[in-house]
């Protein structure tokens, strides 16, 4: 409400509510205007839509305990012993045949060695028959073991073999490897025969066999 002053009193007339005086309206009060109405309030925009969300990472399940019933169809066991008895048999099979072949290359091993001892054999007791034969006494002497020499001087070896009846030809039979000695069957120069027996050592530094004693 706005007052208006008074005519006599020099002050504004009142006035109505156009904004005419009011007569003999000294001291009223006039309503004030209405104030203006607010702005219409506007809605709030709508959020933007997000993407969603990726799921979060779940841990891997536990394991299975004794007793639950496996994802899949357990396998069928029908013929698994016929498999088995045959997979035996062929391992067995191949056993067999492996060890047969080294049964096979351990004779042959064997064989191989004693034909070579045998050989080494008769070309030494050869050599020893032949320089007695031909009287060559110190060539013999040489070719007879340590142990021979270290127990028999040259000129008692000398006197004794010159003093045996002369050899004409020798056989050398087959290498005893356990006694380490040959048979000899002989022919004399009369015409007699006889079977010796040539017994060999080893030369530690050779590794070769030596001609330590031939007797009956």
């Amino acid at each position: 409400m706005t007052t208006l002053g008074d005519p006599a009193s020099g002050g504004p007339y009142p006035t109505g509510p156009a904004g005419y005086p009011v007569p003999g309206g000294a001291g009223l009060a006039v309503p004030d205007a209405p104030p203006p109405a607010p702005p219409e309030a506007q809605p709030p925009a709508p959020p933007e839509a997000q993407p969603p969300a990726p799921p979060e990472a779940q841990p891997p399940a536990p394991p299975r305990g004794p007793g639950v019933i496996p994802p899949f169809p357990a396998p069928p066991v029908e013929g698994r012993g016929r498999r088995v008895g045959l997979g035996l048999g062929l391992g067995a099979a191949v056993l067999v045949l492996v060890l047969g072949g080294g049964v096979a290359a351990a004779v042959g091993l064997t064989t191989v060695a004693t034909n070579a001892l045998n050989e080494q054999a008769d070309v030494v007791v050869g050599d020893y028959l032949d320089a007695i034969r031909d009287r060559r006494y110190g060539a013999a002497y040489d070719m007879l073991c340590q142990q021979t020499r270290d127990t028999r001087s040259e000129a008692e070896f000398t006197r004794e073999v010159s003093a045996e009846e002369p050899i004409a030809s020798y056989d050398v039979g087959r290498f005893d490897m356990v006694q380490l000695s040959a048979p000899v069957d002989v022919t004399y120069v009369d015409g007699s025969t006889g079977r010796l027996r040539a017994y060999l050592a080893q030369n530690r530094r050779t590794g070769g066999f030596e001609v330590c004693r031939i007797e009956e």
